[in-house]
C-alpha cells in the first residue's frame, strides 16, 4: 500500500480554531493602504488563518495566523515554519486552496485518501477534479498535483498503472495531449464508445492506428462493446493503402491491426500485408529501428529473427552499432538470451580496438559493468582504453551539439564516482596522465566538473597533481602561429561567419515556411547544420583569440625550439629524419613538417644533439635521439 503519510509527504496539524481572522475589515485595511489590491479583495479574504495553500516558491503550506499590527500572515511550510508574508505580495504567487482539494484532505482526512490511491486510482481522479471549476483541469496540473499527493518517486510508478484504469472509467475524459483537459463527464461515457466515436471522425492514417492502439488498451475483454472487426477494417485499410505512413509507423500499424485482429477473433495469418514482408529488406532495418516507439522494440527484433532467420544476429549486431537508448539494452539482451553472449563480448572488444564504440553502447556498458547478468562478460573492457573512448565520444557530441544540451556520458562518469577508479585500475603513471591531459581538453565538460574528475586521478596517481599547476598556467597559453596558418584559419572563419551562417539562416527560414516541423527534415537538417557552425565559430574565435604569430627567427642551434630542423634517429631501425617544428597550425606530415603541439614535437622540444627522448602514440612507444639542430629560416 503506498503510504502518503509517511515524511516525503508534506504533513500538518489540523487547524481548529482561528487565533486572528483575515476578515473583511483586516482586508478593508490592506486596500486602503494600497488601492491597487482592490480587484483581489476576494482573494485576500480566503487568505484566512485554518486554510491550506501552495506557495509558487515554498510549495505546500498552512496559514496560521494573521497579524494585523504588521499586517502579515504567519504560514507553516514544511521547510520553514511560522514564515511571515505580505498578503499583497502572496495575490499572484500564492493559492488558497478549498477544503475538498486533495492535498487539503490528505491532511484533513489521510486514512480515506490513501485508500483510494491504493485500491481506486479512478475515484482519486474524479475527487481530485472536483476542487476545480467545471470539475476539468490540465494534464499537467492534475500530473504535478497528484505528484506532490505521493511524492515524485512514488507517483511515477503509480501513475503508469493507474492511467490504465482511469482511460477505463467512464466518467473520466482523458485528453490526447498533456495540454488539454482531463474533466469529470456530466453523462458518463465508456472509453470503448469515445474511442469509437473518435476513429469513425477522423481519416488520418496516424490517428486512426493510434486510437486503435489506444481501444485494445481500453477493451474490457470479457465484454466487447466496441465494433472491432469496423475498426480493424479501417485499420487495415490505413497500413496498406495510406501514403501518409513511413516504413516504422507502417511497421507498428500492422502490429496494432494484428492485436486487434486478435481481439476480434480474426485470423491475423490472413493480414496484408504481414509484419515481416515489411521488413523483408534488410537495409530498412536501421532506419525503421531508430523510429519505432520504444514498446514495440523487443516485438522488432523479434520479427528481425522470424524475417531473417539465417543472419538475424549479424542484423541485430548492426542495429546495435547504430541503436540509442533503450533499444541498446533491447539489442543486447536479446543477443545474450539467444546465445551470443561470447559472440557480444568479443564484439565490443573488437568494436572498442577499431574505435567504434558509439556513445550509447559506452554509456550501457559502465552502467552494468557491476550487473550480475553481465559483469563476466564486460569485464575486459573495463580498461584505460575504455575511458579514452569515452572522453572522445563526450569531446565528440559536444562538437556536435554546440549548445548546454545534456551529454548523458558525461553526466554518469560525473556522478559515478567509481567509475574513474574501475576505468584506470590497470593503467600506468603515463597512460593515466595522458588520460588526464584529455580530459583537460575536453569540450563536454564545464571546468569545475574538469577539476572535480582530475581529483579522481590525482587521488590514484598523484602525481598528476602537477596538471593542475600546468593548467592553470596554460589558461592564457598563447598558440605561436605561422603568418601563412593564422591567414587560413581567419579566412576559415570569415567563410564560416560572413557566408555559411548567414546562408544556414535563409535555409532555416525556407524550411520552416514549409509546415509542421516535427516532420519537417528539411527544418531539422538545417537547425543541425547551424548548431555545428555554431561550434566551428567558438571553437576558431577561442583559437584565433590565443595564437601569436611568429616568423621563427627566435630559434636557436643549441637546442630544438619552434623553428628548428631537428635531424632524429630511431634507434630501432637506424633511419635518419629530419623534422622542421613549426607553429601549432603548421603540420604537413608528408613533407616532415610538424607541429610543436604534436607527441613528437613536444617529446624533442628543448633537446639538444646527443639527448634521447621517448615518444608514445596510443600503445606504441618510439625510441629516437637528437642527431643535430639548424634553423628553420636560415
Amino acid at each position: 500500500m503506498v503510504d502518503i503519510t509517511r515524511p516525503h509527504a508534506l504533513n500538518f496539524p489540523v487547524q481548529t480554531s482561528h487565533p486572528i481572522f483575515m476578515n473583511s475589515e483586516a482586508v478593508s485595511a490592506l486596500v486602503a493602504k494600497n488601492p491597487s489590491l482592490k480587484a483581489a479583495k476576494a482573494k485576500l479574504e480566503a487568505m484566512e488563518p485554518g486554510s491550506y495553500c501552495i506557495h509558487r516558491s515554498w510549495g505546500f503550506g498552512l496559514i496560521k495566523a494573521y497579524d494585523e499590527a504588521s499586517q502579515k500572515l504567519t504560514i507553516d511550510f514544511a521547510e520553514k515554519k511560522g514564515h511571515p508574508m505580505d498578503p499583497a505580495f502572496c495575490i499572484s504567487t500564492m493559492e488558497v486552496l478549498p477544503a475538498n482539494h486533495i492535498l487539503v484532505r490528505k491532511q484533513t482526512d489521510a486514512a480515506k485518501v490513501a485508500d483510494l490511491v491504493e485500491k481506486n486510482p479512478a475515484q482519486l481522479v474524479v475527487e481530485t477534479l472536483a476542487s476545480y471549476p467545471n470539475s476539468a483541469t490540465t494534464a499537467i496540473d492534475l500530473e504535478i498535483t497528484l505528484a506532490q499527493l505521493l511524492g515524485e518517486e512514488k507517483f511515477k510508478k503509480w501513475w503508469s498503472t493507474a492511467k490504465k484504469a482511469i482511460a477505463k472509467d467512464p466518467r473520466i475524459a482523458v485528453p490526447a495531449k498533456k495540454t488539454e483537459c482531463y474533466f469529470v463527464r456530466e453523462t458518463p461515457v465508456s472509453a470503448e464508445d469515445e474511442i469509437t466515436e473518435a476513429f469513425n471522425g477522423t481519416r488520418s492514417a496516424r490517428r486512426r492506428i493510434a486510437l486503435a492502439e489506444k481501444l485494445i488498451a481500453a477493451t474490457d475483454k470479457k465484454n466487447i462493446k466496441a465494433d472491432l472487426k469496423a475498426i480493424l477494417a479501417g485499420v487495415s485499410e490505413a497500413v496498406k493503402e495510406s501514403n501518409q505512413l513511413d516504413a516504422a509507423e507502417r511497421l507498428y500499424g500492422a502490429a496494432v491491426r494484428d492485436d486487434l485482429a486478435r481481439l476480434a477473433g480474426v485470423e491475423v495469418a490472413a493480414m496484408d500485408p504481414s509484419q515481416v514482408s515489411l521488413i523483408a529488406n534488410p537495409r530498412d532495418l536501421v532506419a525503421i529501428s531508430e523510429k519505432i516507439p520504444v514498446q514495440f522494440q523487443g516485438r522488432f527484433l523479434d520479427l528481425t529473427k522470424e524475417a531473417h532467420p539465417i543472419e538475424f544476429r549479424d542484423l541485430v549486431f548492426t542495429l546495435l552499432k547504430t541503436s540509442q537508448g533503450k533499444f541498446t539494452t533491447e539489442c543486447i539482451n536479446f543477443l545474450v538470451d539467444n546465445g551470443y553472449a561470447d559472440d557480444l563480448a568479443s564484439t565490443l572488444r573488437r568494436w572498442q580496438v577499431e574505435q567504434n564504440l558509439r556513445a550509447p553502447v559506452l554509456l550501457w556498458v559502465v552502467k552494468n559493468r557491476h550487473s550480475k547478468k553481465f559483469a563476466k562478460l564486460l569485464n575486459e573492457l573495463i580498461t584505460p582504453r575504455l575511458l579514452g573512448a569515452i572522453f572522445f565520444a563526450i569531446d565528440y557530441e559536444a562538437l556536435q551539439a554546440a549548445s548546454a544540451r545534456r551529454i548523458p556520458l558525461a553526466d554518469i562518469l560525473s556522478e559515478d564516482t567509481d567509475l574513474i577508479a574501475d576505468l584506470l585500475s590497470t593503467a600506468d603513471p603515463e597512460t593515466a596522465r595522458d588520460l588526464a591531459n584529455t580530459l583537460m581538453l575536453n569540450q563536454g565538460f564545464e571546468e569545475l566538473t574538469k577539476k572535480s574528475l582530475l581529483a579522481r586521478f590525482i587521488k590514484i596517481f598523484p602525481n598528476i597533481q602537477s596538471l593542475v599547476a600546468s593548467d592553470a598556467e596554460g589558461k592564457e597559453e598563447q598558440l605561436l602561429v605561422s603568418r601563412a596558418s593564422y591567414d587560413r584559419k581567419r579566412e576559415e572563419y570569415d567563410t564560416i561567419v560572413s557566408k555559411k551562417i548567414p546562408e544556414n539562416s535563409k535555409a532555416i527560414a525556407a524550411a520552416r515556411e514549409h509546415g509542421d516541423l516535427k516532420e519537417n527534415s528539411e527544418y531539422k537538417m538545417a537547425k543541425q547544420d547551424q548548431q555545428v557552425l555554431m561550434a566551428q565559430k567558438t571553437l576558431l574565435e577561442k583559437d584565433l583569440g590565443r595564437a601569436r604569430v611568429t616568423d621563427f627567427k627566435e630559434a636557436t642551434i643549441e637546442q630544438v625550439s619552434v623553428g628548428s630542423i631537428a635531424e632524429v634517429r630511431d634507434l630501432k631501425t637506424g633511419k635518419t629524419t629530419a623534422y622542421t617544428v613549426l607553429g601549432a597550425w603548421d603540420s604537413d606530415p608528408d613533407n616532415q613538417v610538424i607541429a610543436y603541439k604534436t607527441p613528437l614535437g613536444l617529446a624533442i622540444l628543448g633537446k639538444k644533439p646527443g639527448d634521447q627522448v621517448k615518444v608514445k602514440i596510443g600503445s606504441t612507444e618510439e625510441n629516437y635521439q637528437i642527431v643535430s639542430i639548424s634553423r628553420y629560416t636560415a
